[in-house]
């Protein structure tokens, strides 16, 4: 009988911590750099502007934390356990950003009714209609990654078939980086984020089952080719925004990145976790989904009547008790029932149960 694995508070932590980079990269640098407001934080934006690789953390967690929620679980258990995770808050978070958007934002972002009732499938990627916030191209990034882990569950999960599938699957990230695959393939194998849901995947095997040759061998490897795009990821932001990104900063971050995940996996962390942790965590999601655009449009009407420091920390401040209400009132009263819908009657008592999502 499979038992459900202790909780590892430290990546509830390790969300939140993302998150809030994110939110400080776009708050302190992208917002004023790329033009959505005229408050600016130059000094700051020197170490503010590294913030995005936040989002790196994010998907090397993923893999981790996914591979875990779908282990053991049917497809049918694990498509409900995504769209429960996903949806409620996601939903929440394209309501208020579209009010929000219409009654305050003119001249800064626009919003239609066909762009946010294709936003609610959360793929308005695949007919190529804008994002209603800055940040749901992740969502896209995330979901191509939960089809894969789909076909894993409809197979079935074992040790070695997960091991020859991320050997499989760097392989194809090589080949798509050197051009012998089209670029049409790389919706699947997705090369500019592919290592880190491939390393996440191979700690939570670490984890799980304990060191050997392959994984030894295949997150070092995932962690140069999460270097090398990272530096040339970093080069496209720096066009972007006319700003310099040191190679070597983001080489530490990347490097730090996979070290600290590791010691997840080794159990080194373990000390640190503390149960109030999960409530960190669970405001990640809504946080990350609430925060690009509104806080861009307050930060453009209240900009010159506050001092810019207050009006950060207050803007952060707000933005984390509206992830708390959201995660308070829609996500966990409404999770239950979502589940109950969607689900099959439940297997008999003595049946094992699925793995639950470690990250909330």
């Amino acid at each position: 009988m499979r038992t459900r694995p202790e909780r590892l508070y430290e990546i509830d932590g390790l969300r939140l911590l993302a998150a809030l980079c994110v939110v400080l990269y776009h708050y302190v640098f992208s917002g004023w750099a790329g033009g959505k407001t005229s408050v600016t934080f130059v000094t700051e934006s020197g170490w503010a502007k590294y913030g995005y690789l936040g989002v790196d953390l994010f998907f090397l967690i993923s893999g981790f934390v996914v591979l875990m929620s779908a282990w053991g679980r049917s497809p049918r258990q694990f498509v409900v356990s995504r769209i429960v995770r996903l949806y409620p808050a996601y939903w929440v978070g394209i309501a208020i950003t579209a009010v929000v958007t219409v009654a305050l934002g003119q001249g800064l972002f626009q919003v239609s009714l066909t762009q946010v009732l294709a936003n609610l499938t959360m793929f308005q990627s695949v007919p190529n209609i804008a994002n209603v916030d800055v940040v749901y191209w992740t969502l896209w990034t995330e979901m191509r990654f939960y089809l894969i882990m789909l076909v894993f569950t409809w197979i079935g999960m074992t040790k070695g078939r997960i091991m020859v599938a991320l050997w499989g699957w760097l392989a194809l990230t090589f080949l798509v980086e050197l051009g012998v695959l089209p670029g049409l393939a790389d919706l699947v194998v997705q090369s500019e984020f592919s290592h880190y849901f491939i390393a996440g995947m191979a700690l939570f095997m670490l984890y799980r089952f304990g060191l050997n040759w392959q994984i030894a061998l295949l997150v070092p490897i995932a962690l140069g080719n999460a270097v090398y795009r990272a530096i040339g990821y970093a080069e496209a932001v720096g066009e972007r925004y006319s700003v310099t990104y040191s190679p070597v900063v983001i080489t530490a971050v990347v490097v730090l990145i996979f070290l600290i995940m590791t010691f997840v996996a080794l159990r080194v962390t373990h000390s640190l976790a503390r149960p109030w942790l999960v409530t960190a965590g669970a405001l990640t999601y809504p946080l990350y989904l609430l925060h690009a655009h509104i806080g861009f449009i307050l930060f453009a009407r209240l900009e010159g009547s506050i001092n810019k420091y207050v009006l950060l920390v207050a803007m952060i401040v707000v933005m984390l008790g509206a992830a708390y209400l959201v995660y308070r009132f829609v996500e966990r009263p409404l999770a239950p029932r979502l589940k109950r819908l969607l689900s099959k009657r439940q297997p008999p008592a003595h049946a094992a149960a699925p793995v639950g999502n470690p990250t909330g």
